[in-house]
């Protein structure tokens, strides 16, 4: 076989590196927290930060982190914020956050399902 003809030996592989490379799209330096934060959400649509800290192993630092970049804003540059997802307040408990999809979040989401089921 010619590594240079790029034979594609795995389509499921494939299509992992695709929903990678559409996050890449949105900020090149996205890490796989990020990312895992991300996906969680989009799953849990509605889920408190604590369920995310628990479920993916994450401090609570970085869960507050990893979802304000996922939020409009971003620690370290307010221009980088993705937009993906808000942070409430949970009115039961101040302490903990509800994390939503923004429009933008849920039109991500359906640009990964279509990539991954067609």
């Amino acid at each position: 076989m010619d590594p240079l003809k790029r034979a594609i030996t795995n389509d499921d592989m494939l299509k992992l590196l695709k929903i990678i490379e559409k996050l890449r799209v949105l900020d090149l330096e996205m890490p796989a927290q990020v990312v895992a934060s991300f996906l969680y959400v989009a799953s849990h649509d509605g889920c408190h930060s604590v369920a995310l800290q628990e479920d993916l192993d994450m401090t609570a630092a970085s869960v507050s982190r990893n979802t304000t970049w996922l939020s409009s804003h971003h620690r370290s540059n307010k221009e980088r914020g993705l937009n993906l997802i808000t942070k409430e307040v949970d009115p039961s408990n101040r302490r903990r956050h509800i994390l939503k999809l923004t429009v933008e979040g849920r039109k991500l989401v359906k640009d990964l399902q279509s990539t991954l089921y067609g």
